[in-house]
């Protein structure tokens, strides 16, 4: 046997592939990890299994003839597999129909999801530059993770959406400066296993350690104990899903009637305190945010508030807030109250110290405060306008004219009638799987590029098999991560799966742009000419080596961003005049004009307390008395290799687990091991017990990314067999500010399941003729 050992570079982490005559033996850890993600290896049983897609394929409802728009069999269909040439013709025939009939914004291509790492290979952006070079597309705006904390913070913090990533502290500036750090949502590590185009080595873990050798104590705000490491010796106060920003108010108002605030940075660095200052107090509407108003909401005792305003006080402190508390009914207001809270503290601005958000939710934030620029895939400018919110897409689909407020601005959902989704899962990210099953019949088409019969493929036309991530050649550039690395091909594409690039060259061809779409250059070209690119780009200072010498060697180092950074809170306490925010007032927004101009019930001009539709308060959890947490998962990204050895391992009975509280079990008579049934108004799934009291009484936690397997495909109601939360989750947005998702703000029961026990259909194809 003769082993090859070729370099491998994932979302998850670096690994090295074994490969024996072009057969995938197994994938290793990388010698210089010393936390490597245990997905990587699980990668090889999901190479070639009965999920690949081999061949094109295309709905045989939809092959026998039109009208196409609102046929309800989309998603329970058989499919017919034809050749490349056909399904090309197929494509590039609708493509062009559709553009002709109902013009370019018809032709949807906000195809949103994680991809696969590659700085070429990124399939949104070879689908964006191919939908644009051929007349344009409606695009999205904002992320599932993100949408609320993307829209708020450049009112009040200013700059870029994501720029607030460099301007917050590192790990090792808290670990030499800071003496408090409340994590508002945790700091679970098993997000931190993952960075957005590649990952060389893990290293949060390493920071977290360092932090707390040092003393750093920590407080995990979270309904959940296991949100922060063992190692953190962290103080755990379970909060009510949905109240953190209840509890902020409550320690922001003990602050201000014990006069812990700090005023002078508060009168020089920020505007609007008076106001915010006068809600507190509860003169608009008599209600006093003090600490036993808080208690009442949030669960946490008067006393426990107390304590916590005085030591943020009186210690160097940084608040953090993770992602999971902006995706959920009025989403934005503890990402703006966070921001204040920091403010009043006295530590904003300090070394160390003040406030940041989405610590450990990637191996970046926190790590470093950037990279310098990799070259990426040229884009092209959209000559369609017309744009979505992110977690629109069903309401777009249901009610096309229908118009929406989204920051400030009137936006009028367009008619979308083919749906081209490439390099993301639509089945996975988005809410109420069902509503969204009723709204993806209304297109005409849905063309979908997909390496595994997963559920987006299913409730496609037309499915074209593509190469994974070990199947073609590229280099990975992760967020904030300062290597390159080196992805060449492993093993040769499954059946007759081609890259995506390559369909979209061949798609080019047919419609007349192939040479504007390729530029002449084949694929492994321009991974060269990217890599040498960003090379010139960063001239001699950054010394990377000759394309040949990365190649061979699989990394390269790229140089340490160093700051002061734009938008910098060091800057802004050290002089305000000098340093002004990119805000209106050129400071922290505590009260801003603009929100409050734009007039909206559900956010107002200052941070405020909404009550959340659906919470363990309201009326509604009489009838569903388990708030839902339906966070990521440690065994897989999001979906990504659901079929995967990993994920597959963490199985309870071939189903998602679900951890339940003790006392929440033993009321409704469930055990560990169990598969119980979690339901609510919006639907069911089944899922496997886990029992732990790291939840809350009142709150049961079922990870998101298990391939949803419905019992009857296409019929909106049915049950779930593999436990997809987001069969239970609501589509509904934050507010009209962002209009991001709320899938946090779910209610929910749970029982066991005393039928006979379904089959496990998500990792199997649907029925295929030839």
């Amino acid at each position: 046997m003769v082993e090859r050992r070729l370099s491998v570079a994932t979302h998850w982490g670096s690994y090295v592939a074994v490969v024996d005559s072009g057969r995938l033996v197994r994938i290793e850890p990388s010698g210089d990890d010393l936390v490597p993600s245990p997905i990587g290896p699980g990668m090889v049983t999901a190479a070639d299994d009965g999920a690949r897609v081999l061949r094109p394929a295309v709905r045989r409802g939809w092959l026998e003839g039109l009208p196409r728009a609102r046929d309800a069999a989309r998603g329970s269909d058989m499919f017919v597999e034809v050749s490349w040439d056909e399904a090309l013709t197929l494509v590039s025939e609708e493509l062009s129909r559709v553009r002709a009939e109902h013009g370019d914004s018809a032709v949807f291509g906000g195809s949103y999801g994680w991809a696969s790492a590659g700085a070429f290979h990124n399939p949104q952006n070879q689908l964006q530059r191919f939908l644009a070079l051929g007349g344009g597309y409606t695009d999205s705006r904002n992320t599932y993770s993100t949408a609320a904390l993307e829209v708020i913070l450049p009112h009040v913090i200013g700059g870029a959406p994501w720029s607030y990533q460099s301007r917050m502290p590192m790990w090792d500036e808290i670990a030499e400066n800071c003496e408090l750090v409340v994590a508002f949502g945790g700091l679970a590590l098993k997000n931190s296993q993952i960075n957005p185009g590649g990952l060389a080595r893990h290293q949060t873990e390493g920071l977290q350690r360092k932090c707390r050798e040092a003393g750093v104590r920590f407080v995990n705000v979270s309904p959940i104990r296991s949100d922060t490491a063992g190692f953190l010796d962290a103080e755990w106060l379970p909060v009510i899903p949905n109240t953190d920003t209840a509890l902020m108010l409550g320690i922001a108002h003990t602050m201000l009637v014990n006069d812990w605030h700090d005023q002078d940075f508060l009168d020089r660095c920020c505007v609007g305190f008076d106001r915010f200052a006068s809600y507190l107090t509860g003169k608009p509407d008599g209600v006093v945010k003090d600490a036993d108003w808080a208690a009442g909401i949030t669960g946490i005792s008067r006393d426990a508030i107390t304590d916590l305003a005085r030591r943020l006080a009186t210690q160097r402190s940084l608040i953090m807030v993770n992602y999971a508390i902006q995706r959920a009914d009025h989403g934005e207001q503890p990402i703006w109250m966070s921001v204040v809270l920091a403010a009043m503290t006295g530590s904003m601005g300090r070394p160390g110290c003040g406030w940041g958000a989405g610590y450990a939710t990637m191996d970046a934030t926190g790590v470093a405060p950037g990279r310098p620029s990799v070259a990426s895939v040229p884009r092209v400018p959209n000559p369609v306008t017309d744009f979505i919110p992110v977690a629109r897409i069903a309401d777009t689909l249901l009610h096309q004219g229908r118009t929406i407020d989204y920051d400030g601005r009137r936006l009028t959902l367009p008619e979308l009638r083919l749906i081209y989704w490439c390099g993301g899962n639509p089945f996975h990210h988005h809410q109420d799987l069902h509503r969204l099953t009723r709204a993806w019949q209304a297109p005409d088409t849905v063309v979908v590029h997909e390496a595994w019969w997963n559920t987006t493929a299913k409730f496609a036309d037309i499915v074209l098999p593509v190469a994974t991530s070990l199947e073609r050649d590229d280099f990975a550039a992760g967020f904030s991560d300062p290597h390159l690395t080196a992805m060449p091909k492993v093993r040769e594409p499954a059946g007759e799966a081609r890259t995506d690039h390559h369909i979209f060259a061949a798609l080019a061809a047919r419609l007349g742009y192939e040479q504007e779409f390729t530029q002449s250059r084949s694929e492994f070209e321009w991974v060269r000419h990217l890599y040498d690119q960003t090379r010139t780009g960063l001239g001699d200072d950054a010394a990377l080596p000759a394309f040949e010498d990365f190649w061979r060697d699989s990394t390269a180092q790229l140089p340490t961003l160093r700051g002061p950074f734009p938008g910098s809170f060091e800057a802004l306490r050290a002089d305000p005049q000098a340093s002004p925010l990119t805000t209106p007032s050129g400071k922290i927004e505590i009260f801003s004009e603009e929100i409050d101009s734009f007039g909206y019930d559900d956010c107002a001009g200052h941070p405020a307390w909404f009550e959340p539709v659906e919470c363990l308060h309201a009326e509604a959890s009489d009838r569903f008395p388990l708030h839902l947490i339906s966070n990521q998962p440690a065994s897989r990204l999001h979906s990504q290799y659901d079929n995967g050895g990993h994920s597959l391992s963490s199985k309870i009975h071939g189903r998602e687990p679900v951890t339940i509280n003790p006392q929440d079990a033993a009321a409704r008579g469930i055990e560990s091991g169990m598969i119980v049934r979690v339901h609510n108004d919006r639907g069911s799934c089944l899922a496997g017990a886990i029992l732990s009291d790291d939840v809350m009484p009142g709150v049961i936690q079922l990870s998101t990314g298990a391939w949803w397997d419905p019992a009857q495909p296409g019929q909106s109601g049915t049950l779930d067999h593999h436990g997809n939360p987001n069969t239970l989750t609501a589509d509904r947005p934050c507010s009209r500010l962002s209009q991001g998702p709320s899938a946090h703000s779910a209610l929910v029961d749970v029982e066991p399941y005393d039928g006979p026990v379904p089959e496990v259909l998500a990792f199997t194809p649907p029925p295929l003729e030839r």
